[in-house]
């Protein structure tokens, strides 16, 4: 969320930074919460006024009775009953005018990075870097499902059964496999100076609001009906949600912290043959980065997440390349997004394993996340980025580590999670 201050000072900025997001329909919103904005202040200096004027002809009563002047004492009790009447409505009229403006300034979206590239849509993102030499082995490779069920690995149809569409049973190798590839990733993660966790899976409305745009909590969140809790979409929610209406001592940042999760999402609508399987499901499971820092740092603290993951997946033999979030492709509340693609054998082309985003003080500002340092206080920035996604980046791992025979090679970095096998089959 924007700094209303910003707004109301750079206006023609805020408006530039939404034709840039290709949101259009927004501008409107910025001259309608300028002058909601001007008409809360003016309620609240009329309010202030009151309000000095009540203190002033309360000492004056005061004043009145001590020299025996009742009748002038009761006329003035009249004026300030009469102005308490006023000031009561003009709170009102506050109130509903800040809520109003917050309502606004929680749609308009957050200032990119001026480093962001210009685009419509993920179509236009842009490919920075490729880490690893992409293979495309002499032989067929199968669909990740068929990989998996040669090895006994997944029961998709029990799952419709007993769940519906977008669950999955994970059996006996791939199983493990899985566990094995989130254990790894926690202590890569531990290695690399990062505070283990593990959250609360379920986070009530403020947090939500806190830290995504409503059209995000629609899409994505299941709701627990009759609570005020909704099932979490990644454990960036609650982690970032730890830290609400707190104020940090400078010296104590930055936080860097890896958190495990199961996650929960709707994923609405049709998908492709390419999203099937266990690639868009309603329920996975995560290991994550988050940090909290300040300012300064947070650019730093970006490039450090996105290479983490980068060296992850390199670890596990897996190629991978780095693409910039065009504008329009940015969700509202972050300033820079960076996705990290792992390498598909079978379709010959990239598909996205991991994002890695700054939030800049956006998530902070409605969490009221502050830092308290020498020079005042002030908001901390947040980041977070997808260390791996199972079961997912098991379509990548894989594909990348087939042989011809359908068994699969098991890096040497996962093999003591894997009880010491080099293969399984």
């Amino acid at each position: 969320m924007i700094d209303i201050r910003f707004l109301r000072e750079n206006p023609e900025i805020v408006k530039q930074n939404i034709r840039n997001k290709f949101q259009e329909k927004k501008l409107p919103l910025v001259d309608e919460v300028i002058e909601l904005d001007r008409a809360a202040r003016r309620a609240k200096g009329d309010a202030d006024e009151l309000r000095a004027a009540r203190n002033r002809l309360s000492k004056e009563i005061g004043v009145c009775y001590a020299h025996g002047e009742r009748e002038k004492a009761e006329q003035l009790k009249s004026q300030v009953a009469e102005g308490g009447e006023k000031l009561a409505q003009l709170e009102r009229q506050e109130a509903e005018l800040n809520a109003k403006v917050n309502e606004i300034m929680m749609i308009i979206p957050n200032i990119i990075d001026p480093s962001v590239p210009i685009g419509r849509d993920d179509t236009e993102n842009v490919e920075l870097q490729r880490f690893g030499e992409p293979v495309i082995p002499a032989f067929e490779v199968p669909y990740h499902t068929e990989i998996m069920e040669k090895l006994s690995g997944i029961d998709l149809e029990a799952a419709r059964k007993v769940a519906g569409n977008g669950f999955y049973y994970l059996l006996g190798d791939v199983a493990r496999l899985h566990s094995a590839v989130i254990a790894y990733a926690r202590d890569f993660m531990i290695d690399r100076g990062f505070t283990y966790c593990i959250p609360p899976y379920m986070i009530r409305s403020n947090v939500v609001s806190g830290v995504m745009s409503f059209e995000e909590m629609d899409a994505m969140m299941y709701k627990i009906e009759g609570e005020d809790l909704f099932l979490i979409g990644t454990s960036e929610h609650s982690m970032i949600g730890k830290f609400i209406d707190t104020i940090i001592r400078q010296e104590e940042l930055p936080y860097a912290l890896t958190s495990y999760s199961p996650c929960f999402r709707k994923e609405k609508g049709a998908h492709g043959i390419e999203e099937r399987g266990v690639y868009r499901i309603h329920q996975f499971e995560k290991q994550e980065m988050v940090v909290v820092c300040h300012p300064d740092e947070s650019k730093v603290w970006f490039d450090r997440l996105w290479q983490n993951t980068v060296d992850f997946f390199r670890s596990l033999d897996i190629p991978v390349r780095t693409l910039e979030c065009c504008s329009g492709d940015l969700a509202d509340l972050k300033v820079k997004s960076i996705d990290v693609e792992a390498w598909s054998p079978r379709q010959q082309k990239y598909f996205e394993v991991g994002s890695c985003s700054n939030l800049g003080d956006a998530q902070a500002r409605r969490l009221k996340i502050r830092i308290a340092g020498k020079d005042g206080k002030y908001y901390a920035h947040t980041l977070n980025n997808t260390v791996v996604a199972p079961p997912r980046m098991l379509i990548a791992f894989l594909e990348n580590n087939l042989n011809a025979d359908g068994s699969v090679n098991i890096p040497e970095a996962l093999r003591p999670y894997m009880g010491g096998k080099e293969k399984i089959g």
